[in-house]
């Protein structure tokens, strides 16, 4: 396992998340004064992670939602924006992170700028693969997964949601499948079980935080603005129950 390194802890707190927000009409309808964004840490290529809490800081019931992890699978930033148009759910903290790879983002592909897929770098069964599931070169080789590690094990969130392309489904990822069913049901989904992936973060979640953690593979393509809004409501909904 790799050693903790800067890039675990937050290193700034910006007054302002409205680059965030896609026109003025949504910053005008922004969660109220309990919002802040915080740079997590840097990819490889020195571009910030970006984490958006909202809601009660000092609720137990800790929410993350994850936008992009793949880097051409960044449909979920379009949720993460609807989201921040809404209001926070009651007693719940709520934290957003809209692009964990951003390199990859920038360039167009899966992996971050190692190459390398941080969906199969994480430490639960994390095994050497190649080619386009390439792990890293160990558990947590890259600065990206380790910023999640860390932020998740202090955060200890109830339950994560992690968009991913292009299934069109929820996985049932192996947490409380009540709640995997509830979400799929809200947006109009099947619920199915994926084939649990050697180093991904929602296995490694379930079996080592206490919580629950789960895959939405969004469609092809970019979302429809009344679609992102029905996963954002969703979102919400079970942030709640």
């Amino acid at each position: 396992m790799a050693a903790a390194s800067n890039t675990d802890r937050p290193r700034q707190t910006l007054a302002r998340p409205a680059l965030f927000l896609a026109s003025s009409s949504e910053r005008a309808r922004a969660f109220g004064p309990i919002l802040r964004t915080v740079i997590l840490g840097q990819s490889v290529e020195g571009r910030p992670i970006i984490g958006i809490e909202a809601g009660d800081p000092a609720s137990r019931r800790k929410i993350l939602v994850v936008g992009c992890v793949h880097g051409n699978e960044c449909a979920g930033e379009a949720i993460t924006r609807r989201l921040l148009t809404l209001p926070p759910p009651a007693s719940v903290d709520l934290w957003i992170i809209p692009n964990l790879n951003p390199d990859g983002a920038a360039r167009g592909t899966r992996g971050n700028a190692h190459g390398v897929d941080l969906n199969r770098n994480f430490p639960w069964h994390w095994q050497p693969l190649t080619g386009v599931y390439y792990s890293g070169s160990r558990p947590l080789s890259e600065p990206e997964a380790r910023i999640a590690y860390g932020f998740i094990r202090r955060l200890r969130p109830v339950v994560s949601i992690w968009f991913h392309q292009h299934l069109n489904l929820v996985d049932e990822s192996g947490g409380s499948a009540t709640i995997e069913r509830r979400f799929a049901t809200l947006v109009r989904l099947p619920l199915a079980r994926l084939t649990r992936e050697p180093g991904s973060v929602t296995t490694w979640e379930n079996h080592t935080i206490a919580g629950t953690a789960f895959v939405v593979e969004l469609p092809a393509g970019h979302l429809q603005p009344a679609t992102a809004a029905r996963f954002a409501h969703a979102i919400t909904t079970i942030s709640i129950t």
